[in-house]
């Protein structure tokens, strides 16, 4: 059984920079994709960022590019994602999840059966 678990989420004021990270135990996800969505109150969780784990190709939403990076370290199966220049637009709840690959990219949350309990990031002066 797949288990995901993030932290690194909290509250940064506009511009600021955070961290998360998105833990995974359970399986070797050589054959695994691990995203990241969000979501905010009264709307649908959003994709945010997919990493495939044993060629790390990866891809963003449009609203994550330029400004959020996403790696890998395999000893310690864990994932990062780095987010800069934070926009209070970026306020949610950010959660991590896996699907064995299927095809690139896969962006939608309905393809992921394994998700983490989130983290909350919030962007506010």
């Amino acid at each position: 059984q797949v288990q995901l678990v993030e932290s690194g989420g909290g509250l940064v004021q506009p511009g600021g920079s955070l961290r998360l990270s998105c833990a995974g135990s359970g399986r070797t996800f050589d054959r695994y994709v691990i995203a990241w969505f969000r979501q905010s109150p009264g709307k649908d969780r959003e994709f945010v960022e997919v990493i495939h784990w044993s060629v790390a190709n990866t891809d963003y939403a449009d609203s994550a590019n330029g400004r959020f990076t996403v790696s890998r370290d395999n000893a310690k199966s864990t994932m990062y994602l780095q987010m800069n220049s934070l926009k209070p637009d970026d306020t949610a709840a950010y959660y991590c999840a896996a699907a064995v690959s299927r095809g690139w990219p896969q962006r939608s949350r309905y393809e992921y059966p394994y998700w983490g309990q989130g983290t909350q990031v919030t962007v506010s002066t």
